[in-house]
């Protein structure tokens, strides 16, 4: 497990959620999946407002965003987290449902660093959020 490293996932749907969090436990990713629901809570945690104010000084080594959510959507999130210059080189990968193509293009052209649509299937689900966090925890350098 890599110590200290975390994830931040937005997702507002708790069985996707509970998906995620239970494929990036059993590979022993990271050490934390910090959970918000949308993206003005994602944007709260990264920029250390509201209940976010005494979070530990330490940004996530990924995050997960999906794209339709309540409030702020994935997209909108991902425009503002690159426009900071102390979130800029976060890897962001979008894991949505949408197989919209313009929510595909959007997402590259504010920064996006991958483009994931859920799998339906438990089992693809399950082995594609692995691969993800494998590849930008474990395999990916960060430094």
């Amino acid at each position: 497990m890599n110590k200290g490293r975390s994830i931040l996932l937005a997702e507002d749907s708790l069985n996707d959620v509970e998906l995620i969090v239970s494929a990036l436990s059993t590979e022993m990713v990271v050490s934390k999946v910090v959970v918000v629901n949308d993206g003005v809570e994602a944007l709260d945690y990264l920029t250390y407002k509201g209940k976010y104010q005494q979070r530990e000084p330490e940004n996530p080594a990924l995050i997960l965003l999906d794209v339709k959510m309540p409030r702020m959507d994935g997209i909108e999130a991902l425009q503002q987290i690159r426009k900071l210059n102390s979130l800029r080189l976060i890897p962001v990968v979008m894991l949505t449902s949408s197989r919209e193509e313009s929510d595909l293009k959007t997402s590259y052209a504010f920064g996006a660093n991958a483009y994931v649509v859920k799998p339906v299937a438990y089992d693809e689900f399950l082995k594609a959020v692995k691969q993800i966090g494998t590849f930008w925890i474990s395999k990916n350098s960060l430094s």
